[in-house]
């Protein structure tokens, strides 16, 4: 009997551990249709933070969905959004480069985009809409830190390896953003300039930010897929496994601490 009543406790022990789901989502901007990934551990009692997250400029790919995922597992419910349309992914630098361009050609229609996936993330049911914070990754860094220099309403962005330089007006004095940047100092596509520009912007607008240059780390530093993408395509890009441990780590005590504001 003792040892039928230790399975039956270990039984509901495993049933009461967390649990992931993830779910595929589809929403509309104006007459164009988008792929969403909603990641969500439905083990959590009451309406969670939530987190964006933003694509490197492939696309709506794997790599954003399993950062989905690793940010569920920390509680959170993570939305890997859709920059492109129809979850499109290029399989060359050039389309992506086209498809990158292109949707940020129109700064109007690109808000439009990332505030779609932002209000369907923070209408849903499971989800604290007054928590809400977004991670981009290269062509999605440089995305996030617009919609923070836009006035969205986010209570934290992250960027990895992103643009660092404005796509319209410098950050706002007085936002209540938060942000983290988490860049390669070896990264050529952002130059030293580029870096002490971005300290001079958020110096002069007093931002609450954090910055943090990885010595060696190149382009795409917290990807797997980067060094196989330098091979095939001769571009300077390079994983970095230590950056991208740390980044990682520096970003949870980021996300934690910016989100449990609204807690107090």
């Amino acid at each position: 009997m003792r040892i039928a009543a230790l399975s039956l406790a270990g039984l509901l022990a495993c049933s009461a551990q967390a649990a992931v789901i993830t779910e595929e989502l589809e929403y509309r901007v104006g007459d164009q249709t988008f792929k969403g990934y909603l990641a969500i551990d439905d083990a959590n009692p009451g309406p969670v933070p939530g987190v964006l997250v933003v694509h490197e400029w492939w696309g709506h790919n794997d790599y954003a969905r399993q950062r989905a995922d690793m940010l569920a597992k920390l509680g959170y419910a993570a939305l890997a959004l859709d920059m492109y349309g129809d979850g499109r992914q290029a399989s060359h630098p050039e389309q992506a480069g086209e498809f990158a361009q292109a949707s940020l050609a129109s700064l109007p229609q690109a808000e439009a985009r990332f505030n779609a996936a932002l209000a369907l993330l923070a209408g849903d049911g499971r989800v604290d809409g007054e928590r809400i914070a977004a991670i981009g990754y290269c062509y999605g860094g440089g995305v996030v830190l617009h919609m923070a220099r836009s006035g969205a309403d986010l209570d934290a962005v992250a960027s990895f390896h992103g643009s660092l330089t404005p796509l319209a007006a410098p950050l706002l004095a007085g936002s209540q953003t938060r942000i983290a940047v988490f860049n390669g100092a070896a990264d050529p596509m952002v130059p030293a300039e580029q870096l002490r520009a971005f300290r001079q912007e958020m110096e002069a607008a007093g931002a609450d930010y954090l910055l943090v240059d990885y010595p060696g780390a190149l382009h795409g530093f917290t990807n797997p897929a980067a060094d196989q993408a330098a091979a095939r395509f001769g571009l300077p890009l390079g994983y970095d496994r230590d950056a991208d441990q740390d980044s990682w780590r520096q970003l949870q005590a980021f996300l934690q601490a910016s989100l449990a504001r609204k807690e107090e």
